[in-house]
């Protein structure tokens, strides 16, 4: 098992006493994130606006690299980035009729940012939405796939699911898309966190993802796998998308970029794409790839669900993904009416973990190792006893 506390150390060091086990979400950052950030502020004090030659240059196309690495994409130019992926969902949703409603499929199991916007855009009926329940789990795929035809304007769907940490086949799903469908996966609990190859579907599928999670990045470094031919002309649209080759604009029309630039925004703050390209330099120098981060997730939580069973506090609850089930990502899912107050207790025993109504989530990362999920174990036990 892997222990890379060390590279951690500035995180970890800032508060000893923290279990920090949500990492489902805000990932500690590795110490070289540090230093990227640091020599974003020093290219701002040496290049002032030149910054920008640097950054949506050279900083950008190691960023590109980098996740069409990861994902398997053939071609880094379909890359775009963004402060945060509700940017994209604005701009893929402009790329849609605006003369009648939106026909969406999507699943009841998606973050909170889309499924608020699309009940707002239903509330005014700008949108008419098919949500298919993620559970039972087993049965998801086929009733998805038989919900899914050419009636769809949208389809969007999870490759990890937020509050249960079902993953599943999103390249299946996207097949099943139909021929005019858009097709979107939601990869936030995906990326860096499993193994994800989008080659079979790089043509097909937008994947949108960020290094606020599993890339260990922070915010800010937001990105989207732009599919060729689709969503040519969003109107939600910011002057970097003008950058790149606009040979294909028509005279008195707003000009886009042929890939990835068409979906940019404007001006951001490009500190995030340091860090990120920083961690995974570090990730490549320690031979360090998402099937090996998840990997060392699951023994870790392995070795956590041989204890629940002496802990009163979970043993009652229902965990949402059986223990054998291999599609999961790398949190674990406990389903009690005791979340609420699980997750207040387990704050003031300095344990950080993530709770969402009756489910509280236990998130496993690169920073801990089985002695802090032996501690994790003790400090339940502690609660247990203060309790009884």
């Amino acid at each position: 098992m892997l222990d890379l506390r060390s590279h951690f150390s500035r995180f970890l060091n800032a508060a000893p006493e923290r279990l920090h086990f949500a990492a489902h979400s805000h990932h500690p950052w590795p110490d070289v994130t540090r230093e990227a950030h640091l020599k974003a502020w020093d290219d701002a004090a040496l290049l002032v606006d030149d910054k920008w030659e640097h950054v949506l240059g050279p900083v950008f196309e190691e960023f590109r690299a980098h996740v069409a690495g990861h994902l398997a994409l053939p071609d880094p130019g379909t890359i775009a980035v963004a402060p945060n992926t509700h940017e994209f969902l604005r701009r893929l949703l402009s790329c849609l009729p605006a003369d009648k409603p939106l026909r969406l499929l999507t699943s009841d199991g998606e973050f909170h940012s889309f499924s608020r916007q699309i009940a707002r855009l239903e509330e005014d009926g700008a949108a008419i939405v098919t949500r298919v329940p993620v559970e039972p789990f087993a049965s998801f795929e086929d009733r998805f796939c038989a919900a899914a035809g050419d009636a769809f304007d949208l389809v969007f769907v999870s490759q990890v699911f937020f509050n249960s940490g079902f993953a599943a086949d999103a390249r299946r799903l996207v097949d099943a898309a139909g021929e005019r469908a858009m097709a979107v996966i939601d990869g936030y609990h995906g990326f860096m966190a499993r193994g994800t190859d989008l080659s079979t579907v790089a043509e097909r599928a937008f994947y949108v993802a960020g290094g606020y999670k599993y890339a260990m990045a922070g915010e800010g470094a937001c990105f989207m796998h732009c599919p060729p031919g689709w969503g040519l002309r969003p109107r939600d649209t910011g002057w970097y998308a003008a950058f790149g080759d606009l040979s294909s604009a028509r005279q008195g029309q707003v000009g886009y970029s042929n890939d990835g630039w068409r979906f940019m925004g404007a001006t951001f703050d490009p500190s995030g794409l340091y860090r990120f390209n920083a961690v995974m330099r570090w990730l490549a120098s320690e031979g360090i790839t998402p099937a090996i981060v998840h990997a060392h997730a699951v023994a870790l939580q392995q070795h956590f669900l041989h204890h629940v069973a002496e802990i009163p506090l979970l043993a009652e609850a229902r965990l949402v993904l059986p223990p054998d089930e291999m599609r999961r990502g790398n949190f674990l899912t406990f389903e009690t009416p005791e979340a609420q107050s699980l997750y207040a207790d387990l704050k003031r025993h300095h344990v950080i973990t993530d709770v969402r109504g009756h489910r509280l989530r236990i998130g496993f990362g690169l920073y801990q190792t089985q002695e802090e999920v032996d501690e994790l174990v003790r400090r339940l036990r502690t609660m247990d006893a203060a309790v009884a």
